[in-house]
């Protein structure tokens, strides 16, 4: 059995089509998910790249890796499915964006293609002052919008042409494979090329939902986290619209990528033996509640697209099973007939998922990154979503009855059970008191092997609005 895992990079999961989603066209990733099966459930293990990267690697959890934050990237220990899969006999690849700490370091694949990774080996570092952070100039991201493109459009088109050239070649295929293609769009900049720009007038783009101030949400660690991103005060009516054509832009962009990949398995007859995923390591808030990017626990930004399609998977099925990156790991491990390695994985296998329906499976996310003033956890199972702010008052939301989250349950009387159910199940995966203690531990330290908050400082005088481009990735 072969894989191709294509991750794009802030990929809410309703920008599709076969989602049900009113404007994005995505005709490729419809077609992929008619041949499979779409999670309508899944989650990203933590809303921002570099620990959800991490734990993808892994199968772990955040806080077993210890990868918190921006700042705190994945370097290869302990070992992941790449790894131990190589170890097993299958050829492991990657193909683009892996936002590691460095490729010097062994992180599973070999060899690594045009890698991005963090910047100078140490990412975001100002985000480790998460409880008193630094002043944060975030205008860029309303203002770098529309079309023309960018480096990342430019560096995914790259990506996508390195990948078709290594399945087409025979050498690369002689023997089981995983073929990680790991693209940046359709994260920031909102820079469309413009063929795909132009499928999308911003005058016919639906607005945001709960924008306005009164509709937006009163938990204090959510609002502390949006104003100190201060991402809306750069979008007014006219560059909401722009910004979102943009993005279904790039969603579109990606989509065509996928079109051009599943042509070259068909075009090489790798159809039948490849196993195709489809996912993202977190979502996009995309201005909804008035948040852009991620780093909340609102649906937008942790749920995430996946979709699994290939030999013996069941086509055309929508599965409401809860489902994270972590049951990659274990499906990999399943289908190449790896030993797995000594920890326990926390996943799942993604294909024997897909043959059940568990809609009361229970699936966890985390939160140890800028700007948030204490570590934060969703539970997802069923219908109901518990949010725990360590040290905070919890949020409790129905998505069944309230899919846009306007309703905050947890101070309404009659739901003291589910919330009780909720922290039980929290518990069942991790403590969270001390998880939030060890995540500030750690980060304490690196603080102050930078040198402190005037060390920090100086780090911020670097600044980026995303990753730079690379040497590494031309």
């Amino acid at each position: 059995m072969n894989h191709l895992i294509i991750m794009a990079d802030e990929y809410m999961a309703k920008a599709l089509g076969c989602a049900g989603h009113p404007v994005v066209q995505t005709p490729n990733l419809d077609k992929l998910a008619n041949a499979g099966v779409r999670f309508n459930h899944a989650y990203t293990p933590s809303p921002m790249c570099v620990p959800a990267r991490a734990a993808f690697q892994t199968g772990l959890h955040v806080d077993k890796l210890g990868c918190w934050s921006s700042a705190e990237p994945y370097n290869g220990d302990p070992q992941g499915w790449g790894h131990h899969l190589r170890k097993n006999g299958s050829r492991v690849v990657s193909i683009g964006k892996l936002h590691y700490k460095t490729s010097l370091t062994d992180n599973g694949f070999d060899p690594e293609l045009l890698p991005l990774h963090v910047t100078d080996s140490e990412g975001w570092v100002p985000g480790l002052l998460r409880q008193s952070p630094l002043p944060f100039d975030s205008s860029g991201f309303g203002n770098n919008i529309g079309g023309g493109g960018s480096e990342y459009s430019m560096y995914d088109g790259r990506i996508a042409d390195e990948a078709r050239l290594w399945l087409s070649n025979p050498e690369n295929i002689n023997k089981p494979w995983v073929l990680f293609v790991s693209l940046v769009s359709p994260h920031y900049p909102l820079r469309s090329p413009d063929h795909f720009f132009n499928l999308y007038d911003p005058q016919d783009v639906d607005m945001p939902f709960c924008y306005h101030s009164s509709e937006r949400p009163s938990h204090p660690v959510v609002q502390k986290i949006m104003a100190a991103s201060g991402y809306d005060q750069h979008f007014d009516s006219e560059k909401i619209r722009v910004a979102r054509a943009a993005y279904y832009g790039l969603c579109s962009y990606v989509d065509d990528i996928v079109g051009q990949l599943l042509n070259t398995l068909d075009q090489q007859r790798l159809t039948e033996d490849t196993r195709v995923v489809f996912t993202s390591d977190h979502g996009e808030m995309l201005g909804n509640h008035g948040a852009w990017t991620k780093m909340l626990m609102l649906e937008d930004s942790v749920s995430i697209p996946m979709i699994l399609s290939g030999p013996g998977i069941d086509s055309g099925t929508v599965n409401a099973t809860p489902v994270t990156l972590l049951d990659i790991a274990p499906m990999l491990y399943e289908d190449h007939q790896c030993p797995l390695p000594d920890h326990t994985l926390d996943g799942e296998s993604l294909v024997t998922l897909s043959k059940e329906n568990q809609p009361d499976r229970c699936v966890i996310s985390q939160y140890h990154d800028g700007w948030s003033p204490t570590g934060f956890y969703m539970v997802r199972w069923g219908k109901w979503k518990y949010v725990h702010y360590q040290d905070y008052s919890p949020q409790l939301f129905d998505l069944v009855s309230d899919p846009e989250e306007r309703a905050d349950l947890a101070a309404h009387k009659g739901y003291e059970q589910v919330l009780k159910t909720g922290w039980e199940k929290l518990n069942e995966w991790l403590d969270p008191k001390a998880v939030n203690e060890k995540a500030f531990s750690d980060q304490q330290k690196l603080i102050d092997q930078y040198g402190g908050v005037d060390g920090i400082k100086e780090k911020m005088e670097l600044y980026f609005d995303y990753t730079p481009i690379s040497q590494e990735t031309h």
